[in-house]
């Protein structure tokens, strides 16, 4: 007997075959990345705005890359000196360390462009290294004397003592001296447990700077890297504090507080995959990724004009001014307020006007987390701009030398950032669900060409390996799926043979796609 052939039968009676004649037309698959809105400089503090424009006319790369940095730097600077309290009256309150993704393509200048933006970053590392040294000396040159000190107030003790065992002798008690320690602003590639042992002596925050994102993330995945992941996502927070209680290490070293920025880079092939396992379901789902509000995917030039001259030193000078006032700010010169009942430190608020935007703004943004249009993985990013907005909103403020309440100007800022970043945010996600389109397209390929017969199977498709599926049986399910729900496919269930075995799912080509 001739192997049954589906195909032919799909003419038949069974409800479940579609009729030779009513194949429908197939649906076009979607295609393209969503626009973006382009970047504006007018979104930044005006110290940094012409400096941003000169270094991205000069590399010819999209200043959303350099833009963006230069935000997320000046945030981990700012760290949790000053938080801000979006409410009028309530104790909320957000520390503005933020978490960047940048995307591109290789060879698009992405890491050129970040190591520039976070200049004015390292110049403040390379002084905090001179002032380390030369403090550092000076210990060093003064142990013989805080021996003898030591000694000497030992003997006198002693002595009364001695005299008296009830002698008062804490005038001779000296306060500990703490040997110099490094400022740091930024670590590249730390465990968790050595990122922890840095913020125990950099209280402020961190910035961790990872050239290729993707490599932290996947790390993190791992279920051996739980407590790592757990450290991450408490270091988001930016306020909350953190025990390490492990007997390697010994007992109870307490972080007082993690607050980490991240800034990292990453291709869009990459980010497309990993966006695609969380929404379909087979990645994590604790909210990691979406963590990432400052994450950008802009459209490149497609013209080249070379701009071979020197950096604008007075456009750079501004920008390290920024950094050197948030560097050395501190509550009382900003007129920041402190509450007696939280530890969250000191804090400012929006002004009537600041505030009037800002609540106009969540009022619309709130109704639309619950509205139920969005998808799942998008929606929990987005109800992550409950943070962003107020940090955007103040970090503008502090680099621009304000002081007081946060002002309208600033909360404008921040929700053009918001409409901006979102733009891209759903480029994104909606580029995650459009993997399976070019596994679906590949798909089309083979049965078009006849390296795929017209009937097949799921396993068929899979032993050709074609890119982008490769042997990963869930992303040709997922493709084959796609193909289906946009008529391209009919998929028939095929019961055991007369030898038994397991039921078989067949897939026949719409002839109409052919």
């Amino acid at each position: 007997m001739p192997p049954r052939n589906l195909a032919d039968e799909i003419g038949t009676d069974d409800p479940k075959v579609v009729p030779l004649n009513t194949w429908p037309e197939p649906k076009a698959l979607p295609g393209g990345l969503l626009p973006v809105h382009a970047f504006d400089s007018a979104l930044l503090p005006a110290a940094f705005r012409s400096w941003v424009d000169d270094v991205a006319e000069r590399m010819q790369t999209p200043p959303d890359f350099i833009g963006v940095s230069a935000m997320v730097a000046a945030g981990s600077v700012i760290g949790r000196k000053v938080g801000i309290r979006p409410m009028r009256n309530d104790d909320w309150q957000e520390v503005p360390n933020l978490w960047s993704c940048i995307i591109g393509r290789p060879g698009v200048m992405k890491s050129p462009a970040v190591k520039n933006a976070l200049k004015p970053l390292s110049r403040l590392e390379a002084l905090a290294g001179d002032a380390f040294q030369t403090d550092k000396k000076l210990w060093d040159a003064e142990a013989d004397e805080r021996e003898l000190r030591g000694g000497a107030r030992k003997d006198q003790m002693r002595k009364l003592l001695k005299e008296n065992p009830a002698a008062d002798v804490s005038h001779l008690r000296s306060p500990p001296e703490e040997e110099p320690s490094l400022r740091r602003y930024k670590a590249v590639d730390s465990s968790y447990q050595a990122l922890g042992e840095l913020l125990r002596h950099n209280p402020n925050g961190l910035l961790v700077h990872r050239d290729e994102l993707m490599s932290l993330l996947r790390s993190l995945d791992r279920e051996d890297n739980a407590e790592a992941r757990g450290f991450y996502l408490t270091g988001w927070n930016g306020a909350d504090s953190y025990v390490f209680d492990r007997i390697g290490r010994g007992a109870n070293l307490a972080i007082p507080s993690v607050t980490i920025s991240v800034l990292g880079s990453t291709q869009p092939g990459m980010i497309q995959g990993y966006v695609r396992k969380i929404m379909s379901g087979t990645g994590s789902d604790d909210g990691l990724l979406q963590r990432f509000g400052m994450m950008v995917w802009p459209d490149m030039s497609s013209s080249w004009v070379e701009h071979d001259r020197e950096a604008n030193s007075t456009y750079r000078q501004h920008a390290y001014d920024a950094f050197d006032h948030l560097d050395d700010l501190t509550p009382d010169r900003i007129g920041a307020a402190s509450d007696q009942f939280d530890k969250g430190g000191a804090y400012l608020r929006f002004d009537e006007q600041g505030f009037g935007l800002f609540r106009e703004w969540r009022q619309t943004h709130e109704t639309r987390l619950r509205s139920g249009e969005l998808h799942p993985a998008l929606e929990s990013h987005l109800a992550k701009y409950r943070k962003l907005v107020p940090s955007l909103a103040l970090i503008h403020h502090l680099a621009g030398f304000g002081t007081g309440p946060v002002g309208e100007d600033s909360v404008i800022a921040a929700l053009a950032w918001a409409e901006y970043l979102e733009s891209h945010a759903h480029r994104v996600y909606q580029a995650g669900a459009a993997c399976d389109v070019d596994g679906a397209n590949a798909i089309l390929r083979g049965l078009r060409g006849g390296r795929l017969d017209r009937e097949f199977t799921a396993r068929e498709v899979t032993l050709k390996n074609w890119t982008p599926l490769g042997e990963d049986v869930e992303k040709v399910k997922s493709a084959l799926s796609l193909l289906e729900d946009h008529g391209w496919l009919r998929s028939v269930d095929v019961p055991p043979g007369m030898r038994g075995g397991r039921p078989t799912t067949r897939y026949i080509a719409n002839p109409k796609g052919l």
